[in-house]
């Protein structure tokens, strides 16, 4: 029978960690990856920091939206249609009128009224603010009046957020 050097065993365990740690690295998958149930908070109104303000042409030549598919888009704002109007000089109803709303400080559509969050929320509409909003209002903005759920698929948010930019004011 051989006898192991106990002195080699922190060793051989630290080969094992590093040589496992490769192998999910490998898969996609790493130590802070959602499968593993480490996954960076998601981003709220609170924490988007500074952002990048583009024209909405600008953010189409760009990625995930000039990849994107905005026929499938489409289809998903059915729901957003219950509650915006999208058109120019369109009315607002339950919810504002979306027309021109990229680039464009969050609360500011005249003749809406907004919920005290959404007023006082300092952010401005793009992409990244919408894709967080659209994933889950409720916990982008605490305490605003959007009841909707959200759309958990970050593909079919690209592709909805493809079609508002073309279809609310793209140049």
């Amino acid at each position: 029978m051989q006898r192991r050097d106990s002195r080699s065993t922190p060793v051989f365990l630290i080969a094992v960690f590093c040589l496992s740690l490769a192998a999910l690295s490998a898969c996609g998958e790493t130590a802070d990856s959602p499968e593993n149930g480490n996954a960076a908070p998601p981003l709220t109104a609170a924490t988007l920091g500074e952002q990048i303000v583009l024209t909405p042409a600008e953010w189409l030549a760009s990625e995930p939206y000039v990849s994107a598919d905005p026929a499938a888009g489409k289809k998903t704002a059915g729901v957003c249609l219950a509650c915006h109007s999208l058109t120019e000089g369109g009315p607002n109803m339950i919810g504002p009128n979306l027309h021109g709303f990229f680039a464009s400080p969050v609360g500011n559509v005249a003749g809406y009224s907004y919920s005290n969050a959404l007023s006082s929320a300092g952010f401005v509409w793009t992409p990244r603010a919408l894709d967080a909003w659209l994933a889950e209002p409720a916990q982008f903005l605490p305490g605003n009046r959007m009841t909707y759920p959200g759309v958990p698929n970050a593909d079919d948010r690209a592709n909805l957020i493809a079609y508002l930019l073309a279809e609310t004011g793209a140049e």
